[in-house]
């Protein structure tokens, strides 16, 4: 099989190629986030929406983000958070098939979030520049952000160092602005606690907001290049959105002193026209939409990386080639044809308002995901659990919630359809097979899920009629005998049965029974739970009776026990099992293979009912019919075959009684439709040979076992044939 493990990147072979907490989270995330949205939206927002509006807006949109900050903090403290970032610790925890379905559309996400920074950067480039043509703008930048992150990630980091400075004097200019307004007398205003929300509803206007603060990811994605992801996630994160979050309060606050609400509606740049100083606002602006879009390409391509590392996308192998220096130069070219594309779409939209709800809409599911992953550790309560970092269990609920609430609120059949394809992308890769050398929690979730259903279980009245199921013992002495029943095994169980392998060997025998669990592995593949024991002893009569006792104080224990005729079978053996299986309460099915037409066609079995006479009655219990009737429609369900009910009178006036009673099965034990009645006079011997030819023959036990007469039948009915002997928990007619 082809190792799926993430093989590291060269440039991070070396700690100093490396990126430390303000480099490598603080920055990039704090940069993303003070991005297009706080200089071009924030405005358009308190138009809408009234100052109060805006504020619910914004605390709403960081409490989503401080939550998933906060929970994907407390989980990069507990593991070794590899390249790719959400895409690793999403993988580590609910495996490659849910963090792929996942990290998909959240790399498509980043990479739309590149042309809406562009976008937003135009924008500001056409309030200098009215006559410049959009479009060349537009590409010019983006051939600009793209050579820049195709070069390095470090030269795209030292890029980042003078837009902070940048950034830094258009903010304070910004603020300062208010100050010169009041002292030149000009007009302040008092702004509206609620809006009219003249452009949309609440949820819609929240949607385009939402994508400002979605930065919180832009450290934890290059978590292959940092120097020490444990420690640097969670104060570099963290830290940024606080900062982030009150300079959008601030400035959000301003705006609703500066401006009217129809001025700020209407114009998208009033932001620079009430600063102190213009041109500083809108170096900052074209420095922040720059610096975020470069940022979403500096790590959109190595999410993609990631996912072509563990082959979640097509042409992997291709696409996860790194260059000389580290760089993911083929996940980069894939993310700018997206890029490019979604440019084009947002040029014959509305820009930035079209692409906004869309990759909003990514991000809450990426960030509820991400919520998920720690709720889920936390109530697993698992000693792997014990991170640096630890938040209250409610952090990661009302992230998830809050999530998942605004996908709804905001466009309730896009969020439909977004998870319909999160689910069609984990169905496709859940066939692929995909390996994480890592291992993740998915084993400790079912496990802990079970051990809770066990326990509630474990409360309720022991009977079992109503839920029974196959659950077989299989004894064996080689590996050739478990793969001869091997179909057999698989009609007896699926869907829903199991098998438990018992592997007999002498001392020094062991090579016999070596391939068992390549065959048990086999089962797992075809959808029935499988395990296999391997146990050395002498005395086969023995062994078997141990595994009973053993398996019977399991809480999915056996409930049958099965063994195939060989003609090495002891019958003091079979007697010996079968008493001890009678104790435990375990039914047990003894199988004897017709060694020239084995199963035959698998389409036809015949259930042989001894004669009842005189008492007919079908009461709640049949005597030693009751395994024998669940055998038969469990095999013709998985076959697709027929069953004959025969039994052999002795009376001829009974044969009224034995239709009526063979009938009476049928309907109340709810038989096949197409299930067949035979009720012959005579005698059993002389009427087997005659009997419908059959690919499988159905008996009840004998009170002592015969093996001759077992081996007898099978020849005289040319068939293969079991013997059942009813454990007393079963019931046809349940």
């Amino acid at each position: 099989m082809q190792d799926t493990s993430l093989p590291p990147i060269k440039a991070e072979s070396t700690t100093q190629n490396k990126f430390g907490t303000f480099r490598g989270v603080f920055l990039p995330t704090l940069l993303t986030i003070l991005g297009a949205v706080l200089y071009l939206r924030t405005g358009w927002i308190v138009g809408n929406a009234g100052l109060g509006g805006a504020i619910l807006i914004i605390l709403m949109a960081h409490t989503i983000t401080i939550c998933t900050g906060l929970s994907v903090a407390s989980i990069a403290t507990n593991i070794r958070v590899r390249a790719g970032g959400a895409f690793s610790i999403i993988a580590q925890s609910l495996g490659l098939e849910v963090s792929g379905s996942v990290s998909v559309p959240f790399y498509f996400a980043q990479s739309i979030a590149v042309a809406f920074y562009i976008f937003a950067f135009t924008e500001g480039w056409m309030r200098i520049f009215p006559d410049h043509p959009e479009i060349l703008v537009l590409f010019v930048v983006f051939a600009l952000i793209y050579a820049l992150a195709y070069i390095s990630a470090k030269l795209a980091s030292r890029a980042q160092m003078l837009i902070l400075v940048v950034q830094s004097i258009a903010l304070t200019s910004v603020f300062l602005g208010a100050f010169a307004l009041a002292q030149q007398s000009q007009s302040t205003y008092e702004p509206a606690f609620w809006g009219n929300f003249e452009s949309g509803s609440f949820w819609l206007i929240f949607s385009v907001f939402f994508p400002g603060v979605t930065g919180i990811l832009a450290g934890v994605n290059l978590s292959g290049n940092l120097k020490d992801p444990r420690r640097s996630i969670p104060i570099g994160m963290i830290s940024a959105v606080l900062v982030a979050m009150t300079v959008y309060l601030l400035t959000a606050t301003w705006f609703g002193f500066v401006a009217s609400p129809a001025e700020l509606v209407n114009n998208e740049t009033v932001i620079v026209d009430k600063a102190l100083f213009a041109p500083a606002v809108l170096a900052g602006l074209l420095a922040a939409t720059f610096s975020a879009g470069l940022a979403s390409l500096v790590g959109g391509p190595r999410i993609l990386q990631a996912l072509a590392q563990n082959n979640v996308v097509p042409n992997s192998e291709k696409i996860a080639e790194t260059s000389s220096s580290g760089e993911p130069r083929q996940a980069m070219r894939v993310t700018a044809v997206i890029t490019l594309s979604t440019l084009i779409f947002g040029s014959v939209t509305d820009g930035l308002n079209a692409i906004a709800p869309l990759m909003t809409m990514f991000y809450l599911i990426t960030y509820g995901v991400l919520n998920a992953v720690v709720m889920i550790e936390q109530s697993l309560s698992l000693v792997s659990f014990r991170p640096r970092f630890r938040v209250w269990r409610g952090i990661p609920i009302i992230g998830f919630l809050s999530c998942l609430a605004a996908m709804f609120l905001i466009n309730p059949l896009f969020s439909l359809a977004a998870l319909i394809v999160i689910i069609g992308l984990y169905t496709y890769l859940s066939r692929l097979t995909l390996t994480n050398d890592g291992g993740d929690l998915r084993s400790g979730l079912f496990v802990s899920f079970a051990v809770w259903a066990a326990m509630r279980a474990s409360r309720l009245p022991t009977s079992q009629e109503r839920a029974w199921k196959p659950n077989l013992l299989v004894t064996i002495k080689s590996t050739e005998e478990l793969l001869g029943s091997y179909r057999f095994l698989r009609a007896l169980t699926y869907p829903h049965g199991m098998v438990y392998v018992l592997s007999m060997y002498k001392p020094g025998e062991h090579f016999k029974v070596q391939g068992s669990n390549n065959l048990v592995d086999a089962f797992t593949r075809d959808g029935i739970f499988a395990r296999v024991a391997f146990v050395e002893e002498e005395d086969f009569a023995k062994g078997i009776r141990v595994g009973l006792d053993v398996l019977n104080g399991a809480f999915f224990h056996p409930n049958v026990w099965f063994n195939v005729i060989q003609p090495d079978t002891e019958a003091s053996v079979v007697q010996a099992v079968l008493k001890r299986a009678e104790e435990k309460e375990t039914g047990a099915i003894l199988f004897a293979q017709h060694p020239e037409s084995g199963l035959g066609r698998e389409q036809t079995i015949n259930v042989w009912i001894r004669d009842q006479s005189p008492d007919w009655e079908v009461g709640l219990r049949l005597s030693r019919l009751d395994l024998s009737l669940l055998l038969a429609y469990q095999i013709a369900k998985n076959w697709d075959g027929t069953i004959n009910l025969i039994t052999v009178i002795e009376d001829p006036a009974e044969r009224e009684n034995g239709h009526k009673f063979l009938n009476s099965l049928i309907d109340l034990g709810r038989m096949p439709s197409d299930t067949n009645t035979i009720v012959q006079v005579g005698d059993f011997n002389d009427f087997l040979p005659h009997a419908p030819r059959t690919d499988l023959n159905i008996f009840g036990t004998q009170k002592q076992v015969t093996l001759e007469f077992i081996r007898s039948i099978v020849q005289t009915s040319r068939a293969s044939c079991i013997f059942v002997q009813d454990s007393g928990n079963e019931s046809a007619l349940a």
